[in-house]
């Protein structure tokens, strides 16, 4: 039988930084959501939904809007880069310490926000400096147990939810449907991550205006608290 996501089987991990992973997870998808709505409102971009951006790419070729191609391929190149160096920088040997990807994203978040209060960025490199912390961000939990995740946009984790359901009504074993029950219920909470961050900026946007950033700035920064405090590798 196919593997669920969450799965709790790796030995080499033990069940505390299982849990501690999720709710990395789950804050990490909060803090996606908050910021991929904030830039759909801001700029008509998705800036962590690459799926969103993917569709909307091909579709502007067919009718020729420069303008959604040109934005649309930015933020995705932008996110690919942001991806690529957060993977080189925890593939890193010489680094080792896990809050530097949270201090690394909230400090892009925080230098665009002070500049932002002074000068107008145009919308093109605001997706460009944004795509790229978010893609950052996806790098810092990638597992959880043995299965791997994406805490910035939630198709996958919406499809495992859906497969994990239908594997819990089917299954006649109790200590299976005990593990995907387990399942359905972190996957939905990773989810309902994401979604209560989207939920949230529209009504924050017009109180903080050029300070919005500076929210998820913060929550990075406790991350990285939270994790110095605790002894779980990322």
């Amino acid at each position: 039988m196919d593997q669920p996501v969450f799965s709790k089987t790796n030995v080499s991990v033990s069940p505390e930084q299982i849990r501690m992973h999720e709710r990395l997870a789950i804050f990490l998808a909060l803090i996606a959501g908050f910021i991929d709505a904030t830039g759909l409102i801001k700029w008509k971009t998705y800036v962590s939904f690459m799926s969103g951006n993917t569709t909307q790419l091909g579709a502007a070729f067919s009718s020729d809007k420069w303008g959604v191609i040109i934005t649309s391929a930015t933020v995705i190149s932008c996110f690919l880069l942001g991806i690529y160096a957060g993977t080189c920088l925890s593939l890193s040997k010489k680094l080792k310490n896990h809050t530097l990807p949270f201090l690394l994203v909230s400090g892009i978040l925080i230098l665009y926000t002070l500049v932002s209060c002074f000068y107008i960025i145009s919308s093109l490199p605001s997706i460009a400096i944004i795509g790229f912390a978010m893609g950052i961000m996806n790098t810092i939990v990638t597992s959880v147990g043995d299965q791997k995740i994406n805490t910035d946009f939630v198709t996958g984790t919406l499809n495992s939810l859906a497969r994990n359901s239908a594997l819990l009504s089917m299954s006649k074993d109790k200590t299976e449907k005990k593990q995907y029950r387990s399942n359905v219920v972190h996957l939905l909470l990773l989810w309902t991550g994401f979604l209560s961050g989207a939920l949230i900026a529209p009504f924050l946007l017009p109180v903080f205006g050029n300070w919005i950033f500076g929210i998820p700035a913060f929550l990075l920064l406790i991350g990285a608290l939270w994790i110095s405090s605790s002894v779980v590798e990322l």
